[in-house]
């Protein structure tokens, strides 16, 4: 049997697993006032446009035809599963989505499933569950869901917020969060905590960002990858990540990311973290 696996374009996937691996990215829409983008935007100038634009962009999420189009090719044939990974419901209900797709094809070969999170620790998990897959012959689909679950329930995402109005803007956080990380060099610290993004810290210069993020990452598991993440801010990124080397391990392997056009719509430009998995 062979595993397909699929995910919004939420998902941030790293280079390395889309070479290696079958995965497909259902697009999402995103719009820049009255001018829309139907299959989304490439990062490099979805960031050129977001820093030149007066206007915040918005997504708007796949809908059940995107998805059904998708599972045609493969509804109920025995030499394929196909693994649905999909943006936490706390954020879009893209989930119901899919399983409306599926339904209405009497799809039985299919997982749809929210990852609790987004961006690069989606990917994370997806890479993670690919990577299970290649190593375990003859798994079993069941197999697979345990480990997602596994997987899931480990994922760990960290970042730095440059401007708050993103996110505000988005509805993703609440106005009292926006007032309190535009404090002057006050920076706040984003997690996802059931499916929402939550403010679980503030710093005050990069001296006490660094010092936030490698206590987050103390208990970090190092037999799995880290990824240094950014939304147009690799500089920073890099300086960063050198100045954490004593947190990883000495062969643990790393993945550097960028954010996409859609997390990036919510959470704007020069954004810096982690994600990673903890230990058990």
């Amino acid at each position: 049997m062979k595993y397909v696996f699929v995910a919004d374009a939420s998902i941030d996937v790293p280079q390395i697993y889309l070479d290696k691996y079958d995965i497909h990215i259902i697009p999402i829409e995103v719009n820049f006032g009255e001018e829309r983008f139907p299959q989304g935007m490439a990062t490099r100038e979805f960031y050129k446009r977001l820093q030149e634009s007066e206007v915040i962009p918005k997504t708007a999420m796949p809908n059940a035809y995107k998805f059904e189009q998708f599972y045609k090719a493969y509804v109920n044939n025995e030499d394929y599963f196909v693994v649905t990974l999909l943006i936490s419901m706390e954020m879009s209900p893209t989930k119901l989505q899919a399983q409306m797709a599926a339904e209405n094809l009497g799809m039985k070969n299919v997982f749809i499933e929210e990852c609790c999170t987004t961006t690069i620790a989606q990917g994370a998990i997806l890479g993670e569950l690919a990577r299970f897959c290649e190593r375990t012959p003859n798994v079993k689909p069941d197999e697979v869901i345990k480990e997602f679950y596994r997987l899931r329930s480990k994922v760990r995402l960290y970042a730095v917020i440059n401007d708050l109005k993103y996110l505000k803007n988005s509805g993703r956080l609440s106005s009292t969060g926006a007032i309190v990380g535009s404090m002057l060099k006050v920076k706040p610290v984003v997690s996802v905590v059931d499916g929402k993004v939550v403010n679980v810290g503030k710093v005050m210069g990069s001296a006490k960002a660094i010092a936030y993020l490698k206590e987050k990452m103390a208990n970090m598991d190092k037999s799995l990858p880290y990824y240094p993440a950014h939304t147009d801010n690799l500089e920073e990124i890099e300086l960063v990540t050198k100045k954490c080397s004593d947190i990883f391990g000495e062969n643990q392997e790393k993945i550097p990311c960028e954010i996409g056009y859609v997390v990036g719509t919510h959470v704007g430009p020069k954004v810096y973290g982690f994600v990673f998995f903890e230990a058990e």
